[in-house]
């Protein structure tokens, strides 16, 4: 990797704080910090970037504060996974126009994703999914892409902004996009075209009713995706009272934590992104807290990606072999996580639920499995 310090601000987060003593075991004694020049990150499993660019909301958006507002309440958390290794990089420097930090943003997480390391970002505006995005295009590698938000941003602007970003992402030539997944948007807000159009594209939209009433069915969504961008404005006011723009529906506290933790779980997922985290809104802190609980999940489902095994050690899996619609495949159960797999017809494997096994042992198509066999057409 190059040296990626002249990216970043200084001091460090850790250096400003004025006591800055942890308990062993809170992540604040555990998380490795990239000062002094040290930025030798070989070892680490997950690397944290702060980047409070949020110009891409109004012009004259100041530079946010929001990664360091998220770590005050982080670094307070206990560790329970000591062998997961977590380096935090720090901010990214401000540059003298959005142009600038995106692109400083997007060279470091580029550099990361090159490494083989998983990035954690803390925003800033949710734009800046774009540069998460643009760190596999530089690569010229193919991923699936998972977006939690109440609105689907898919506006037609001239510059790209918080509402308008998907429509560069999905559209551009060439386009590295393999799939789309929305998660918990709400109907009254989006225009039904749009979903429409979605569709079209094979990609898929979940409803924010639909993700609540079979939770567990998202999983394997999140299994499967390259990149995880969540918006705060996908929780409710009540639970999150810095969306001002937000709603009164929306997932609780607990069920982003949920999302967060099956994102940690993906196993090829590399790129993490918190964007709307508004701390000037944030009077008693509740929301850095949460945002700090989604992290914290992250890490806990990263520890049982580590565990879990690869699809080739049959010993490790349970196999059952069912037949619908004159079709017959094999579903695989993980001894380790209790994780689903089906086979498809050109027998690779891909994640699904306990409720697409049940839907095939009683004789139905998995909606999943349709989606797949469309995609593959």
């Amino acid at each position: 990797m190059q040296d990626l310090s002249h990216f970043f601000e200084s001091p460090h987060f850790i250096e400003k704080q004025e006591s800055n003593t942890y308990e062993p075991l809170q992540l604040g004694a555990k998380i490795q910090y990239a000062v002094d020049g040290n930025f030798d990150w070989e070892d680490a499993d997950i690397v944290i970037i702060g980047c409070g660019e949020q110009r891409g909301t109004s012009r004259g958006a100041r530079y946010s504060n929001a990664p360091d507002a998220i770590r005050e309440e982080l670094y307070k958390m206990y560790s329970w996974h000591p062998a997961v290794k977590i380096v935090d990089a720090g901010n990214i420097r401000e540059g003298a126009n959005i142009y600038d930090t995106k692109a400083a943003l997007r060279t470091v997480l580029h550099e990361l994703q090159e490494a083989g390391k998983t990035a954690i970002v803390l925003g800033g505006s949710h734009d800046l999914t774009m540069q998460q995005y643009e760190a596999f295009k530089k690569s010229k590698k193919l991923v699936q892409v998972t977006v939690a938000d109440m609105l689907i941003d898919l506006e037609e602007t001239e510059e790209t902004t918080d509402k308008s970003f998907l429509m560069e992402m999905l559209t551009e030539q060439p386009n590295f996009i393999r799939h789309f997944n929305h998660i918990g948007f709400q109907s009254y807000y989006v225009n039904p075209r749009m979903l429409e159009t979605l569709d079209k594209l094979r990609f898929d939209c979940y409803r924010l009713g639909r993700v609540r009433e079979h939770f567990e069915d998202v999983e394997p969504v999140l299994r499967n995706s390259d990149l995880f961008s969540f918006d705060m404005t996908a929780i409710k006011y009540s639970d999150a009272p810095i969306n001002k723009n937000g709603s009164p529906n929306g997932f609780t506290g607990d069920e982003a934590c949920i999302l967060t933790r099956y994102a940690g779980m993906g196993t090829h997922l590399q790129s993490f992104g918190i964007y709307g985290y508004t701390p000037e809104a944030d009077e008693q802190g509740m929301t850095a807290k949460l945002a700090s609980q989604m992290i914290w999940y992250f890490i806990d489902g990263y520890h049982i990606r580590k565990t879990e095994a690869e699809l080739t050690d049959h010993e490790e899996f349970i196999s059952f072999h069912v037949t619908f619609t004159e079709i017959d495949t094999i579903f695989l159960k993980s001894k380790r996580t209790n994780r689903w797999w089906m086979r498809l017809p050109d027998n690779t494997h891909v994640p699904c639920s306990y409720n697409d096994y049940l839907l095939a042992s009683s004789g139905e198509i998995p909606e999943r499995w349709l989606r797949e066999q469309e995609r593959l057409v």
